[in-house]
Parts: structure tokens; C-alpha cells; sequence
């Protein structure tokens, strides 16, 4: 009866999730590589076809988190197809998102003179089935203004990150999750000159219907590698040693 009772329960839980955008793929594309963080996930997956929310409070932030998606877009991007990026400004250098596996010829690169037409723009691309993703610079949105890109998605299947950097408000939207993306020391090898692979604290500040935390993560042999404890031990020792 015990094992009757989980089965309703693991069933509805299904399909609670189906009735609200979450539809497994039966793929090798369900993995996006991120390691145990996609434990975070319903159903352990990372969701495509949805609407990510990245919170960047100051330039270095908004940088930041451009690797880090770009890193999620070699993934989504890696069987073909392109992404469309659009912004109001120019910040993004196109060669940078080279480190992370990403040809910049892949991506259509579209500037507005104002915010208010980066976000018709992004509605617009969203609703094209066959883009791998949408990557949108704003500062403000809004829930009836994040619905309507969330929306299109569920149509589309296109998955969309909505950058925003130095928001003046954050409040309730309809994205699937909401990101911060912070920078931490890079490290090598003992006595290897140069600069380490990118490494960077990534905040899951709320996912729907799935559990935020806090992890560490490395880009490295073009994927994502999780920081173990004893690299971190060992970069300690190493600072100590510096500052003795």
C-alpha cells in the first residue's frame, strides 16, 4: 500500500511539472554538463525550452555571466543551429566566447538604440523555432513582461537567457530560474606561468520546483568542471605560502 502511495505521489509530481512547461526530452541532449548542479533541476535536467534570469550587480558581474552562458551555449549549440544576442549597448567582445567553444560567426549579434526594443526583439527571436537560444541584455523586466518571453519559449522550444545588470528592482517573474554568477581565482598547475581556466561561484537563487544552492565550477577541456574541496585546499596553501 506504502509503495501504492509513493507511485500517486512520484506520478502527480510528473505531472505537475508537465502541466507547468517541463517536458523531458528523450535525449542525449537532457545533460548540459554541469554536474551535480543539475540536481538542482526537476528531473535532474537542466531546463531548455525555458527562460533563465542571470542577476549581475556591476560590469564585472555582467561579464562574467556572458562566459558563463557562453559556456551553456556551447552545449545547446554543440549538435549546430545558432543563437541570436541582443542588446542596447555594446559591451560583449565577439573573440572572447571563443575560450568557451563558441564560434562568433554562430551568433547573430543585434543592437537596438533602446531597452524597450531589446525586450520586443527578444519576443520576436524567441518565437523561432530551430534557434538554440536567445540571449537578451536588459535591466528591468517585469512578470507580465517576463510571461510573455516564457510564453514563447513553451511554443518555440528555443531556450533564453535574460541577462540584467544593476537591475533597480528585483521582483517576481515568470522565469524558470534566476542566476547569479560571481568570478574566483583561477589556478594552474605549481609553477606553470600564465592564467588558470575560468572559474566562477554560480548562485541558483530560485529555480521552480527545484532546490537552489551555491557551487563552484571550472571551465576546463571545453566543459564544466566542479571544484573539489582539496583544489580549493590546495590554492589556501598556496596563498598562505605567498603571503608568508
Amino acid at each position: 500500500m506504502l509503495k501504492d502511495k509513493h507511485e500517486v505521489l512520484s506520478q502527480l509530481k510528473k505531472d505537475l511539472l508537465f502541466w507547468q512547461g517541463f517536458r523531458r526530452k528523450e535525449s542525449h541532449m537532457d545533460s548540459i554538463g554541469l554536474g551535480p548542479l543539475e540536481a538542482a533541476f526537476p528531473n535532474g535536467v537542466f531546463p531548455t525550452g525555458s527562460i533563465h534570469e542571470f542577476i549581475s550587480t556591476c560590469r564585472e558581474e555582467s561579464a562574467v555571466s556572458s562566459g558563463f552562458i557562453s559556456g551553456l551555449l556551447a552545449k545547446l549549440m554543440k549538435n549546430g543551429g545558432v543563437c541570436i544576442w541582443i542588446s542596447s549597448v555594446k559591451a560583449l567582445f565577439p573573440p572572447s566566447i571563443k575560450t568557451f567553444g563558441v564560434e562568433p560567426d554562430r551568433i547573430i549579434f543585434v543592437y537596438t538604440e533602446r531597452e524597450k526594443d531589446v525586450l520586443w526583439a527578444t519576443e520576436e527571436a524567441l518565437k523561432c523555432e530551430g534557434i538554440a537560444a536567445v540571449i537578451a541584455e536588459l535591466q528591468e523586466l517585469d512578470f507580465v513582461q517576463s510571461r510573455r518571453l516564457q510564453l514563447a519559449v513553451e511554443k518555440s522550444g528555443v531556450t533564453g537567457f535574460v541577462l540584467r545588470s544593476n537591475p533597480r528592482r528585483i521582483g517576481a517573474t515568470a522565469c524558470v530560474a534566476r542566476w547569479r554568477i560571481s568570478s574566483l581565482s583561477s589556478e594552474l598547475e605549481e609553477g606553470l606561468p600564465g592564467v588558470g581556466f575560468p572559474r566562477w561561484e554560480v548562485e541558483l537563487l530560485k529555480v521552480r520546483n527545484g532546490n537552489p544552492g551555491t557551487w563552484k565550477l571550472e571551465w576546463s577541456e571545453e566543459r564544466f568542471v566542479p571544484v573539489t574541496q582539496s583544489q580549493e585546499a590546495i590554492h589556501s596553501i598556496e596563498q598562505g605560502r605567498k603571503s608568508g
